[in-house]
C-alpha cells in the first residue's frame, strides 16, 4: 500500500536538520508497511520521516480498526473505546469549566463525531469544529446538528474569536505543524487556554512495549513527543504551561492495544497490569505517563 512519502530535511518543529535514527515502526492497523522514526538532536523531537504527503495520508486512515471517526461498540477494544470516552468527556467538560477562560467559546480543532463539542454546547458553550474526515463531520452533523468545517478554515476565523481551543489526540496527526499552532494562537483570546493532548513518547509504557507501543501509531502520527519539544514550540509561538497533567485511561486502553500488536491478542489483564504499572510510575515523574494534557496560556 506504500503511497509516496515525503523526506522532511528539516526538523518540522525546530527547523534544525540535524536527526539521528531513532527507531523503526509498523504500521499495525491499515497497511502494515514501516515506518522510521527520527530525532532532532536540537530539540528532541521524535518525528515520522520519510511520511506520507498531506495529500496521500487520507487512506491510511481507511479501516474499521481506525476507530476515533466511529460510534461502533463492536469488540473488545471499540467497547474499551466508547466506555473510556464517555467518562473522558465529562473530566474535559468539568475542565474547561474550571478555566474561567472568556469568551465562553470553544473551538475543538480535529473534533471527530462531535460529542465532546456537543456535551460543551449543553453546558452553555458556543461551539465551533473542524474535523478533515468527511464521515466523522456527517456523523456530527446527523447525530449532534453541529456545523463541522474542514480544518482549512482555521485560516479564515477572526482573531482572538475562542476562550477555549483544545486539541485532543490531534497535534500529532497535523501535517502544516508550525503554521496550524500560529493560527490557534492567532484565534485565542488574551484571557484564552489552549489544551493540547498527545501520547507521551518517553513514557514507561512506550519503554516497556517498544516498536510495538500502539501510540506511535505510524503514518498517521507524524509527531511523537516528549515535554521538551512541546515546551519549545510553544514557547516558540508566544505561549507558556499553565499546568500539565496526565490522562488517566490513556495508559490501559494504549496498553491493550499494545498486547494485540505483540501478541496478537488483546489480553486484557496482562494489559490492565502494564497500564497501572505506567500510571504509578507516572505518580512519581511525570514523564513516565502514557499521555499528557498540556494547558497554555499567552505570555
Amino acid at each position: 500500500m506504500q503511497k509516496p512519502l515525503e523526506h522532511l530535511e528539516q526538523c518540522p518543529a525546530c527547523g534544525h536538520s540535524d536527526t539521528v535514527t531513532a527507531i523503526e515502526v509498523q504500521d499495525f492497523t491499515v497497511s502494515h508497511d514501516r515506518f522510521t522514526l527520527v530525532k532532532c538532536t536540537f530539540c528532541n523531537l521524535l518525528f515520522t520521516n520519510p511520511r506520507p504527503t498531506e495529500a496521500e495520508i487520507g487512506p491510511y486512515y481507511q479501516s474499521e480498526e481506525y476507530i476515533s471517526h466511529t460510534n461502533s461498540r463492536k469488540g473488545l477494544l471499540n467497547g474499551v473505546y466508547q466506555w473510556a470516552r464517555g467518562r473522558a468527556i465529562t473530566s474535559k467538560i468539568n475542565l474547561i469549566e474550571s478555566l474561567n477562560s472568556t469568551p465562553r467559546s470553544l473551538l475543538d480543532y480535529g473534533c471527530g463525531t462531535g460529542e465532546f463539542l456537543s456535551a460543551a454546547r449543553k453546558k452553555g458553550w458556543v461551539c465551533a469544529g473542524l474535523e478533515p474526515d468527511d464521515g466523522a463531520r456527517e456523523q456530527a452533523k446527523t447525530n449532534h446538528g453541529l456545523n463541522v468545517e474542514r480544518p482549512i478554515k482555521l485560516w479564515d476565523l477572526p482573531d482572538g474569536q475562542f476562550g477555549v481551543i483544545t486539541l485532543w489526540h490531534v497535534l500529532e496527526h497535523v501535517h502544516r505543524l508550525n503554521e496550524t499552532v500560529q493560527q490557534l494562537v492567532r484565534c485565542l483570546s488574551s484571557q484564552g487556554r489552549l489544551l493540547i493532548a498527545v501520547p507521551n513518547c518517553l513514557s514507561h509504557e512506550a519503554r516497556h512495549y517498544g516498536e510495538y507501543w500502539a501510540a506511535y501509531d505510524v503514518p498517521r502520527h507524524l509527531y511523537h513527543f516528549s515535554r521538551s519539544p512541546m515546551l519549545k514550540l510553544m514557547e516558540k509561538n508566544g505561549l507558556e504551561p499553565e499546568f500539565i497533567k496526565p490522562l488517566f485511561f490513556d495508559p490501559f486502553y494504549i496498553s491493550l492495544l499494545s498486547e494485540k500488536y505483540k501478541t496478537g491478542k488483546s489480553n486484557p489483564v496482562t494489559a490492565a497490569w502494564q497500564g497501572l504499572k505506567t500510571t504509578l510510575a507516572g505518580r512519581k515523574n511525570m514523564d513516565e505517563n502514557s499521555s499528557l494534557l498540556y494547558v497554555f496560556k499567552k505570555k
